[in-house]
């Protein structure tokens, strides 16, 4: 019986790939930095097939035990035909049939997915999320994306496109975005402007928002206030779509979330002061559970969850 799944982590800086048991545990891992790769779509292919190789050499389930390849990237993703339609952060990756290609490469079944939606359905069936039947799944890093679980299905849209609350606008005329709209969301939670926000506060250009989070840790009144200040962007964000889908938890995810025991109370406290009643009171704002392992332990949903 096949018992394991490959998980494949595609990022713009590396690629992460972990063995998942039957109980939804890396028992293997392994990655490599994408940097070298970034000619053509086929040089990552082929770098991750080969990967994907070395990894089962040196682990005790072999092809035979593997049910499928699950691989999050970082874009537009067809999940019918298993092509990436546009990866916007990786220059050259534009209709790639992705599945086809690794398929060939590997003679291993293959579903590819986007990266947050990846993220949620691995916290919606074994981490944050489990038995929750309508969550959103929110990663706050260098960009902001969102993951929909709707009626116990992940819901991507028609074309594939639904969760990008990183770039709903919160601003009538805001700071020009990379979506090619403007005040969005993303230009004010995402790290680079929380980086240029932090550095302004401290009046240190050189200060990280890890350093932030451990001035917070150890009560400094600064560092607490820049936490609860970025929780009220981040609540003002998710307001809109509280009262749209009305979801019982919201799951924070990504780099920022480290800081999330000083970001949860403003979050909450924004959502229950600006959203609708009902709304705001069914749901709960909860932190992810998975860290890196999300993206590889969704792969095992993906491949034997997902019909």
């Amino acid at each position: 019986m096949k018992n394991f799944v490959i998980g494949v982590d595609v990022g713009g800086t590396s690629v992460k790939l972990g063995i998942v048991n039957a109980l939804g545990n890396v028992v293997s891992r392994s990655s490599f930095a994408t940097e070298e790769f970034m000619g053509t779509p086929e040089a990552l292919i082929t770098a991750i097939a080969n990967a994907v190789l070395v990894l089962l050499q040196g682990a005790k389930p072999s092809a035979k035990d593997v049910a499928g390849i699950g691989v999050g990237l970082p874009g537009l993703i067809d999940v019918e035909n298993g092509v990436v339609r546009i990866l916007p952060n990786i220059p050259g990756w534009l209709d790639v049939p992705f599945k086809k290609i690794l398929e060939r490469k590997l003679n291993i079944p293959v579903q590819i997915e986007n990266d947050v939606n990846m993220i949620t359905i691995g916290e919606w069936q074994y981490g944050a999320g489990k038995g929750i039947e309508n969550l959103i799944c929110i990663t706050l890093g260098t960009g902001v994306g969102a993951g929909l679980v709707l009626n116990n299905n992940i819901y991507r849209g028609p074309g594939f496109a639904a969760g990008e609350i990183g770039h709903v606008p919160l601003e009538i005329d805001g700071p020009k975005c990379g979506c090619g709209g403007w005040g969005c969301f993303e230009r004010y939670a995402g790290h680079k402007s929380l980086q240029k926000q932090a550095a302004k506060v401290f009046k240190d250009k050189s200060i990280t928002l890890e350093e932030v989070y451990r001035r917070a840790g150890e009560g400094k009144k600064k560092a607490i206030k820049f936490w609860d200040e970025t929780g009220v962007l981040v609540g003002i964000g998710l307001v809109g779509v509280v009262n749209i889908l009305n979801p019982q938890c919201i799951i924070i995810g990504g780099g920022v979330a480290r800081s999330f025991e000083f970001l949860q109370p403003s979050i909450k406290r924004t959502i229950d002061r600006r959203a609708m009643k009902t709304q705001a009171s069914m749901v709960e704002i909860i932190k992810a559970r998975l860290g890196d392992d999300a993206g590889l332990i969704g792969a095992k949903v993906l491949i034997c969850h997902e019909k």
